[in-house]
């Protein structure tokens, strides 16, 4: 809303009949309004001229339905608002085409509020009185009470259609090259016009509440797409889940962190043996005693061989002294490599590793029954490695992905809406020639 400099003054409707056609007319912005287009020829007239002297003459003019009749009243943030005059502006990109209508609303005491619309998208628009800011080492961004605005769409906008009265000299075919810069819910846009430009902000409005405010009911049409500074109805969820997750992925760390602080990660048992094929079963053994200590939690295996195209299976028994249970495990290790017509190739690994969840504490021995290719002569080298209490970070990494999967789902409409925004822009995405090509 803009209030116009000097006392404010009430003033009341005027008749006149018009000179190019002679229809009557009515000036509601007497003292106010420069030019006034009458609504039966559509010729452009002077409004500061008592004679209302002929601006414009309008044949075979465009003729367009405004969304908003003129003389409607409404109330707007507790005033009322008279809808004096509107025009359609259109810019052509690409060869097409896009118009939108803005519209002139006039208050005695308060001067002139105006409304634009495109597609269903509404925005309530001042005039600014100074010029935003320029942003800092950038020319598509500039600053405006606190907030930055980034450049969305430059273009020549053209006046098209005119109805009504008007506070500055209007004229179908009047050209002005605009600039139009984004913060949602907010839309920075400069005219430029011979050597001057004029700065408005606008406020994206739910069409329901103009609806209300101007009793016009159902003739707004419902949204489409997204509009420039259309607020993003995401964002909202899409930052408490964001927030969510970073709260529980905290507390992810925190117990981590007290995991590796807490566990014993000590090496209990360390043992070096060969498996000799020659001897059989017989090779078959028990380990000296070993103790398990702490709470009850994991106990860690280590295999290591030197193993060369070959293969060794161990049946491994970790047996409690004291109450004779068994956990027994299999484990088969294997590796081979050579080279073929595709070059050298590997298989397997000379290694193995794998954990037991939750053992009690208590005295342990360990029975190790080596298998392996009978018909291979050459003895196997390994070392056994037992640790007592590991710190385990596969449950910690699938808890965190469990946790980014609805982070990251959650930003998906989100990051959808913007890519829709700004499909429409100066900035938007390049598109590859082989997708225009599949297109």
């Amino acid at each position: 809303m803009v209030a116009v400099a000097g006392e404010p003054v009430k003033t009341k409707a005027t008749g006149f009949n018009c000179p190019s056609c002679g229809a009557s007319l009515t000036l509601s912005t007497a003292g106010w309004s420069v030019t006034i287009a009458c609504p039966t020829c559509g010729a452009v007239l002077d409004a500061q001229d008592p004679n209302l002297r002929i601006l414009q003459r309008q044949q075979n003019r465009l003729v367009v339905k405004p969304g908003i009749a003129m003389g409607t009243r409404g109330n707007w943030k507790g005033l009322p608002w008279d809808v004096v005059g509107c025009q359609q502006v259109t810019i052509t990109v690409e060869g097409t085409d896009y118009s939108w209508m803005e519209y002139v609303c006039f208050n005695p005491f308060h001067g002139f509020m105006y409304l634009t619309e495109y597609q269903g998208h509404w925005n309530v628009v001042e005039k600014l009185n100074r010029r935003p800011d320029a942003e800092a080492g950038t020319t598509n961004a500039i600053q405006f009470n606190g907030l930055t605005f980034k450049h969305f769409q430059s273009a020549s906008a053209v006046t098209t259609f005119a109805l009504g009265e008007f506070p500055w000299e209007v004229n179908v075919g009047d050209t002005v090259r605009s600039h139009d810069y984004v913060s949602p819910p907010y839309l920075l846009s400069a005219e430029s016009t011979d050597g001057e430009t004029t700065w408005s902000l606008g406020t994206y409005t739910d069409p329901k509440a103009l609806a209300r405010a101007f009793s016009i009911g159902g003739n707004l049409r419902a949204p489409v797409g997204v509009f420039a500074n259309e607020p993003n109805p995401h964002v909202g969820s899409a930052k408490a889940i964001q927030r969510t997750f970073r709260y529980f992925a905290l507390a992810l760390i925190v117990m981590l962190l007290v995991n590796m602080v807490m566990s014993r990660k000590e090496t209990v048992f360390t043992g070096q043996y060969q498996f000799d094929r020659t001897k059989g079963d017989s090779t078959a053994f028990v380990t000296d005693p070993f103790e398990l200590k702490g709470r009850n939690s994991n106990v860690d295996f280590q295999i290591q061989t030197n193993l060369a195209n070959d293969w060794m299976y161990l049946n491994l028994a970790l047996i409690n002294e004291a109450t004779g249970q068994a956990l027994d495990v299999g484990r088969q290790v294997s590796y081979y490599s050579g080279n073929d017509s595709d070059g050298s190739w590997t298989e397997g690994s000379t290694n193995d590793h794998f954990r037991l969840g939750s053992v009690p504490s208590g005295k342990y021995i360990l029975r190790v029954a080596p298998e392996g290719d009978e018909t291979s002569r050459q003895p196997v080298n390994y070392q056994l490695i037992i640790k007592r209490d590991v710190p385990s970070y596969l449950f910690y990494g699938v808890a965190f992905l469990a946790l980014l999967l609805p982070a990251g789902l959650a930003s998906a409409p989100q990051v959808s809406f913007e890519q829709r925004r700004w499909a429409e822009s100066d900035h938007a995405p390049a598109v590859s020639s082989s997708d225009d090509d599949d297109e």
